[in-house]
């Protein structure tokens, strides 16, 4: 049988854009951490180090969606490069007032311009999208970009701290800004799998924000819950490491946890699925949730990393069914909206869960930690519970909507860029 992934990358441009991408969407990972290691070693306070960078979490999480929105209305080529312009000019300027010592004040400012950050894990997804419409490959690169996501968020953050430490405070949030400058000019003047913009084919209004589905809010809430798990873990290992006499421990259980993910994502993604998505968000959700309960009986390191692996198996295949979602409920005119939604989604869950799971560790200790993982895998599986019927009924709708006439026709691309893709008939993809 012909590997998947390899026959996937036949796909005309597919490696330019995968690569582009991968290093568009390093500093997603870098930046927050970086700024909270400048900060804290030039200030030496570690409580405004953390309020610096949750600002700048906050704006991507408030930004990245109308990012993706104007790139939806207007084309990625338009939007990326002023918008990833003014997150680095910003940047910039951030890593000047920690330098020179500025007021408190102008570190939050800069911190909250620096975060209207493109979210390019959208933006490759789209371009998948876009280049295997029809195709059931479709599934398979989706499986690709969970696994990537994986790797970024465990190079990227040990990258950051590595070059803060190492070199100078700033390294590791310059270093980030250089990678965004490059990635968007490596992948911006890819025309050939750019996604041309989408317009309603009737001449109606456009279609409104992509939240504003009941659908898309369901899933994303789904992965809030989701997200909410993987900082838990983050936080609850560093301090159980730190417990059990062994701080290094803990980038050895955040690993095994991310291994499992990613190996869960490859073989998922290697799947013909028979089985309706709605339903597989069930069954996913529902092993995160039984698999979160070995961790209230962890004794050591082995069997903290043992107890992470679990839930780790059905992380990655649970985001690539939102994403399949995602794509068969949210409109083609705001797809890649609604695509960083998801992703948003899955970071305010992540930084909530360090948050809560932080308080909650300072004063209950490890064990209370581990207690805030069971209650956001219960959550997920009711999230995806109640989701289930309106996911379904989504479907259909688009479905029938799909089967009497194209919901939504493509922007006339100019005649010099005409869209690489394979020649397939139209069509869903075969799940």
């Amino acid at each position: 049988m012909a590997n998947p992934y390899g026959v996937l990358f036949r796909t005309p441009g597919s490696r330019a854009f995968t690569a582009a991408g991968f290093v568009a969407r390093m500093p997603l990972s870098m930046a927050g951490i970086g700024i909270i290691a400048m900060v804290s070693q030039m200030r030496g306070d570690y409580g405004l180090a953390g309020a610096v960078s949750a600002t700048f979490t906050l704006s991507m999480a408030l930004c990245g969606p109308r990012i993706s929105r104007a790139v939806d209305r207007r084309g990625q080529s338009r939007v990326l490069p002023p918008v990833a312009g003014l997150s680095v000019t910003a940047l910039g300027a951030l890593l000047l007032c920690a330098r020179y010592d500025a007021p408190a004040w102008t570190l939050f400012g800069c911190a909250a311009v620096a975060g209207a950050m493109p979210n390019m894990a959208a933006m490759v997804r789209a371009r998948w999208t876009h280049a295997l419409k029809g195709s059931g490959r479709l599934h398979t690169a989706y499986s690709l970009e969970s696994v990537v996501d994986e790797l970024t968020f465990v190079v990227g953050p040990a990258l950051s701290v590595a070059l803060c430490t190492a070199l100078f405070p700033e390294a590791g949030p310059l270093v980030a800004g250089v990678l965004l400058v490059l990635g968007v000019l490596m992948f911006v003047p890819q025309k050939g799998t750019e996604p041309p913009v989408a317009r309603p084919a009737d001449g109606s209004p456009r279609t409104g924000s992509a939240i504003r589905s009941g659908a898309l809010r369901l899933l994303a809430l789904t992965l809030v819950a989701g997200g909410a798990i993987v900082g838990t873990v983050d936080v609850v290992s560093v301090s159980f490491a730190e417990q059990q006499g062994s701080p290094a421990g803990a980038g050895i259980v955040l690993s095994v946890y991310a291994a499992g993910s990613a190996v869960a994502g490859l073989v998922f993604g290697t799947l013909r699925l028979r089985t309706p998505l709605p339903r597989l968000l069930v069954l996913g959700t529902a092993g995160t949730a039984l698999t979160t309960l070995p961790l209230l009986l962890v004794g050591d390191l082995v069997t903290l990393s043992a107890a992470v692996f679990l839930p780790g198996l059905f992380f990655a295949p649970t985001m690539i069914v939102v994403m399949g979602l995602v794509e068969r409920t949210v409109p083609p005119a705001v797809l890649t909206e609604g695509m960083t939604w998801a992703i948003t989604g899955l970071s305010v869950g992540v930084a909530s869960g360090a948050a809560v799971s932080g308080a909650i560790v300072d004063r209950f200790g490890p064990g209370g930690g581990f207690v805030v993982a069971v209650a956001a895998g219960a959550t997920a599986l009711l999230t995806a519970l109640c989701a289930r019927r309106p996911l379904e009924r989504s479907l259909q709708e688009r479905a029938d909507r799909d089967a009497e006439a194209p919901a939504e026709a493509p922007a006339e691309a100019p005649a010099e860029e005409p869209a690489e893709g394979p020649a397939e008939a139209p069509g869903r993809p075969a799940h």
